[in-house]
């Protein structure tokens, strides 16, 4: 099965954020190398390394609006994975240099999701599709509301 299109083209001249031109919606864009280590017997990158990624993809992001994850904990908040999803299309392997595209979404009074595409800088098609949804703890592990920087993230995303 193919992935629908995919066609980013950047967002008001800051190359951190795309528009996908064929859904119109805006994704946050880092760039990131593969390591060896990533890679498994068969010289492809090992699947559960996507969910680094990811990570790598929702962490940017965080820290490009003005703050990052380390600071949402300092304030008391946890995010961890209830569940995730990943849909590949292609393999990538040692050295191979890759944009992950991150977009929030669903934003709900305890729970959220991100939104994930991988694709390869040089050739340009799509390595896989995913998503994660977390939901709000403190640090006792009670869900909580959504963290008010968070919420303001939601509500500040272009597009």
């Amino acid at each position: 099965m193919k992935p629908k299109p995919f066609k980013p083209e950047i967002y008001s001249n800051d190359e951190r954020y795309v528009r996908d031109v064929t859904t119109g919606l805006v994704w946050h864009r880092s760039k990131y190398r593969t390591l060896y280590v990533d890679t498994d017997r068969s010289q492809v990158v090992y699947h559960s390394n996507y969910l680094r990624y990811f990570e790598f993809g929702r962490t940017s992001l965080m820290r490009d609006v003005a703050y990052s994850y380390k600071e949402i904990e300092e304030s008391g908040y946890v995010y961890p994975i209830f569940d995730l999803g990943i849909s590949f299309y292609q393999p990538l392997y040692y050295d191979d240099l890759m944009y992950i595209y991150t977009r929030p979404v669903n934003l709900e009074r305890v729970r959220l999701q991100f939104d994930y595409v991988i694709t390869h800088t040089e050739k340009g098609h799509i390595i896989c599709i995913g998503f994660t949804k977390h939901c709000a703890l403190n640090l006792t592990g009670t869900p909580v509301a959504v963290d008010p920087k968070t919420v303001q993230l939601w509500k500040s995303f272009p597009g």
